[in-house]
């Protein structure tokens, strides 16, 4: 298992959306917390069988009934989650933004 490292942007990211379901519905913030931490294990545990998706990133859909995915990059004995995005949104608009780093190795 790789260690896991969320980075700070993607962390934000994770934030926001907890705040948006826990306003529509108390539970859901937590359900999709725990949606959150299920799809992180799995990355950690087996992060090339997710699909790259543009270079060296890769993506992990959450379960539904949460419309993100996660972003992430494999290093040597890390996986660095670099985002956490709405499925439907346009996948211009984060590889617009400033760039994030790769893993350090």
């Amino acid at each position: 298992m790789k260690r896991l490292l969320l980075h700070a942007v993607a962390e934000s990211e994770i934030a926001r959306a907890f705040d948006w379901y826990t306003r529509e519905r108390r539970a859901l913030g937590a359900k999709f917390l725990g949606a959150v931490i299920a799809t992180l294990d799995r990355i950690a545990d087996r992060p090339k069988s997710f699909p790259v998706i543009h270079r060296d990133l890769r993506r992990a859909q959450l379960p539904r009934p949460f419309s993100y995915v996660l972003m992430f990059r494999l290093g040597e004995d890390t996986v660095t989650v670099v985002a956490c995005v709405h499925a439907r949104q346009d996948p211009r608009s984060w590889q617009l933004r400033e760039p994030i780093p790769a893993a350090a190795p």
